[in-house]
């Protein structure tokens, strides 16, 4: 079967390996139909993505299709088309055993721990599919990265009508917008990318895009004077730009870190509990999450075309991956066909 694999940091290659063996007692084999590309893929072909091991075979963000069932797996059957939650939780740690499948403490990524779906095949734990009636394979292949926006969402347990500035314009801040949208939150959307808010713009009319320029306060002080959102998203990853966003956030208000990078975050003390603010870390998602994402796709909630700017086939992808970071891409999301 064709596999896509990353050799070492800068080097993929497009391989025939072997096809996966008849499916277990609770797995299924699925065919793998479309695999969006993200910043981790990114982060493993730069040699920067940590607990990293090369070769690897990279793709986390999966539409699939059933081909075989094991014996003891009952609502999934062949044919079917999903999405594929690629978190492998033990399901007996403490974390899981508290519903917090996302923390658990042996768990494992497909595409970052283990190798993952840029191969035509794959065998995956039955239960963390999750199976659309009407959706393409290019829209489920979105459901995970929607899924960490939702996630971080409901961890703010944001109110209606509520302000809410969202930082950085990249796939997890726009998947964060969809959603506080979703909830009923009155978005600005922050980015020093023309491109990324022009694309936020056009996909959402009512949200306020604000260019911040030389100076993050001044611009937030011209739009929101002394009364700042109450709960800000921080989705860079960046450390420079997490540390300021405590200066962003409302008296009392929430601030919540979706983006990490591996490093210290740090904050004045007095500052913080001056303003009684509430600090939230955001990882991955849940089951939860992606059922309810494809009943929003499927409901016409949320419309996913304009966000794939870029294809590729497993023929092309390993001349057109390494291009698709440039910063004049205009990449919003990338995803290969099989």
């Amino acid at each position: 079967m064709k596999t896509i694999q990353l050799e070492t940091p800068g080097q993929l290659r497009l391989l025939q390996a072997t096809e996966p063996q008849t499916p277990g007692p609770t797995e299924a084999l699925v065919r793998v139909r479309a695999i969006g590309v993200c910043g981790t893929d990114l982060h493993a072909f730069r040699g920067e993505q940590p607990f990293f091991e090369y070769p690897r075979v990279l793709g986390h963000e999966l539409g699939v299709e059933v081909v075989a069932i094991g014996e003891q797996v009952q609502r999934i059957s062949v044919g079917m088309r999903c999405a594929v939650e690629p978190y492998l939780n033990c399901g007996t740690c403490s974390p899981c055993r508290r519903g917090k499948t996302n923390c658990c403490l042996n768990l494992r990524v497909l595409g970052v721990h283990i190798d993952g779906g840029m191969s035509e095949y794959l065998l995956v734990p039955a239960d963390h599919l999750h199976p659309a009636q009407n959706l393409s394979f290019e829209h489920l292949a979105l459901v995970e990265p929607l899924s960490i926006g939702a996630h971080a969402v409901d961890r703010a347990q944001l109110a209606n009508n509520e302000r809410v500035l969202v930082v950085g314009a990249g796939p997890i801040g726009l998947a964060v917008t969809q959603f506080a949208r979703l909830a009923g939150a009155r978005v600005f959307v922050m980015d020093i990318s023309a491109s990324r808010l022009d694309f936020c713009r056009k996909q959402w009319p009512d949200v306020t895009c604000i260019d911040p320029g030389q100076d993050v306060q001044a611009s937030l002080q011209t739009i929101f004077g002394d009364d700042l959102p109450t709960a800000v998203f921080d989705a860079t990853g960046n450390q420079h730009s997490m540390q300021a966003a405590f200066h962003y956030v409302a008296h009392g208000g929430r601030l919540i870190f979706v983006g990490l990078f591996q490093g210290d975050v740090t904050f004045n003390d007095p500052y913080f509990h001056s303003h009684e603010l509430t600090l939230l870390s955001s990882r991955n998602s849940t089951s939860k999450e992606f059922r309810q994402i494809i009943a929003y796709l499927e409901a016409g909630q949320i419309q996913l075309d304009p966000w794939i700017t870029h294809r590729a086939t497993p023929e092309t992808v390993v001349e057109a991956f390494p291009h698709w970071f440039d910063r004049d891409s205009g990449i919003i999301k990338a995803v290969i066909t099989f």
